[in-house]
């Protein structure tokens, strides 16, 4: 506990610093937003497969591959990956050029620039409010970890998490987030390595193959459709959906505007390299969901306090059954980093978006009209630092009881938002002339679809065999139905 504890605050006090360097080259709002956009595109390719892989990557996923299998881990793993970095590609390049030219800062301010409707961005910045959801998996991940790594409880966990991850946004913005995630994703790659290196150790003690070894255990965990899965049971929710989820992911606000740290083209295009090779790497993750069922026994895995099974304990457990104590301390440490790594980039730009988009378009035009841009902006600022407590502490308290499955309770909000967010996105990079009417439409469909299925899928269509309690599933329905009607009816207004 003593190794865990010293491992712990040297990384604070590391973290707090690079926080300070952030304070210093943050000059206002602006810089606060999205920095100087001449960034290292070395750094933000790092950052940015830093702030994708998180608590979601490296601690709940492998509870979903341990349960479900080669269906979870083709969905999380192999479809995502090759949907996500393909659907970066596609939308980085004019994202960027056409947010330079209009000097937008957030996704709900793109979009209202590019459609010049303020009221479709005030839309967009309190859509953006579902990405709390995924704050809350987070915190609730980094939590798991570190109750069982400092012997702490769960209220102290989240007390130390959002106070510590909130103060080095709420004074750094954008470079304490880069600057943090630098060093996150670095001590994330060296500790991927090796526990990928554990899970190659793990095989080579096998007396027989790996996969015949899992079949023993159970003949689902390697078939191609597990049956029997509770989210992923058929080829929709685990194919289909794994491709289109993966696609619509990259429309979360974190993540596409890092293509607004940089400068041009060509550094797009260096960034966006150097994220696909640490974004596979990371994402080679769940491969641990495999291999505990090998090492750690079935006792372990289950709450002292419920006397349930927890699958968010299968990464947590299984380091602790592989490792030696000294290095599943390290390691661990890297997997708070890697959740907080998320967390501070989803605080900068629903912070971000809440002042600007939302609280500059709420106020009144006429008040606006005395205050001067500098104002404005140094308004903006203050607004989002207030954002930035009032999340910190909603999420402290529902996390105080938390959702028996955190992965499926941030999907859900994430994917609501990522797929109404995919339609006006798409319309307005793929077109130049556009009717905003096209695109409300689109994303209040979006909405609609992806919350009525999850919601009331099992009632409005009882004879159904799609999984509607698995939002991957709603979400993917939404995108498909939503995306080709609005890019259809957008071509035959193109011509």
């Amino acid at each position: 506990m003593t190794l865990a504890w010293s491992l712990f605050l040297a990384y604070l006090v590391g973290t707090a610093w690079l926080g300070w360097l952030g304070y210093k080259k943050t000059t206002g709002f602006g810089t606060f937003a999205v920095g100087d956009r001449d960034m290292n595109p070395v750094v933000v390719g790092v950052i940015l497969a830093a702030s994708v892989s998180s608590a979601s990557t490296f601690i709940i996923n492998p509870g979903f591959i341990f349960v479900d299998g080669f269906s979870a881990y083709f969905h999380f793993v192999i479809a995502v990956a090759i949907s996500f970095i393909s659907m970066l590609a596609i939308l980085s390049f004019r994202f960027r050029r056409i947010g330079a030219e209009m000097g937008a800062l957030t996704i709900p301010d793109w979009i209202g620039k590019r459609y010049g409707s303020r009221s479709f961005a005030l839309f967009f910045s309190v859509l953006n409010l579902l990405s709390f959801a995924f704050i809350v998996l987070l915190v609730g991940g980094i939590s798991i970890v570190m109750q069982s790594l400092l012997g702490i409880s769960n209220s102290a966990a989240l007390v130390i998490t959002l106070t510590f991850v909130t103060a080095y946004v709420f004074i750094g913005g954008t470079y304490a987030h880069v600057l943090t995630n630098m060093l996150q994703g670095s001590l994330m790659i060296i500790v991927t390595l090796v526990v990928l290196a554990s899970c190659v150790w793990v095989a080579y003690q096998q007396p027989g193959s790996t996969i015949e070894a899992l079949r023993a255990i159970d003949a689902n965990l390697v078939a191609p459709i597990n049956e029997n899965g509770k989210f992923f049971n058929d080829v929709f929710s685990i194919y289909v959906s794994g491709f289109v989820i993966g696609a619509i992911l990259v429309c979360q606000p974190h993540i596409l505007t890092k293509a607004l740290y940089v400068k041009d083209d060509r550094a797009v295009k260096q960034y966006l390299v150097v994220f696909a090779v640490v974004f596979v790497l990371f994402q080679l993750l769940g491969t641990v969901g495999f291999f505990a069922h090998l090492v750690v026994p079935d006792e372990a895995l289950v709450d002292a306090a419920t006397g349930q099974f927890r699958q968010d304990l299968v990464m947590t457990m299984y380091l602790k059954t592989i490792f030696p104590e000294a290095m599943f301390t390290f390691v661990s440490i890297v997997l708070l980093a890697a959740a907080m790594s998320t967390l501070d980039g989803l605080l900068v730009s629903i912070s971000t978006i809440t002042a600007n988009d939302l609280v500059l378009n709420v106020i009144s035009k006429r008040r606006r009209e005395h205050l001067t841009e500098e104002q404005q902006m140094a308004f903006a600022l203050k607004a989002s630092h207030v954002v930035l407590i009032v999340i910190a502490i909603a999420a402290f308290f529902i996390n105080l009881q938390p959702p028996k499955l955190l992965g499926i309770f941030g999907q859900v909000g994430v994917y609501g938002l990522t797929a109404a967010t995919a339609v006006p996105l798409l319309l307005g990079i793929l077109f130049r002339k556009i009717p905003v009417s096209l695109a409300w439409f689109g994303s209040i469909a979006a909405l609609l679809i992806h919350f009525g299925l999850f919601f009331h899928g099992g009632t409005l269509f009882p004879n159904s065999t799609l999984t509607f309690a698995n939002p991957g599933v709603t979400a993917a329905l939404a995108a498909m139905i939503t995306i080709p009607t609005t890019l259809l009816a957008g071509a035959r207004l193109a011509r």
